[in-house]
């Protein structure tokens, strides 16, 4: 356990990014998976700037990687596209 003041401020900060991190995260990938699974070509086009901001803000947080937020996004968009 942490001895000094500021290791316990750092400690209750950390948890509480941690928590915000995960709930964001957690959000995001329901958006996505519910995004995926319309199968109307219009509303899934309607939704996908709401995906992609939301994939973009956690990229900006630092809670997953410019880069791999750069596939998601591409493949999200490569299955919007494809529908018929």
């Amino acid at each position: 356990m942490a001895n000094h003041k500021a290791t316990k401020k750092d400690i209750r900060q950390s948890e509480k990014r941690r928590d915000r991190n995960r709930y964001y995260g957690k959000t995001t990938r329901n958006a996505i998976r519910k995004l995926l699974a319309v199968a109307d070509k219009t509303e899934a086009l309607a939704e996908l700037p709401k995906v992609v901001s939301m994939i973009d803000k956690l990229a900006k947080r630092n809670v997953i990687h410019k880069n791999k937020a750069g596939n998601i996004k591409s493949g999200i968009a490569k299955r919007v596209g494809a529908l018929a």
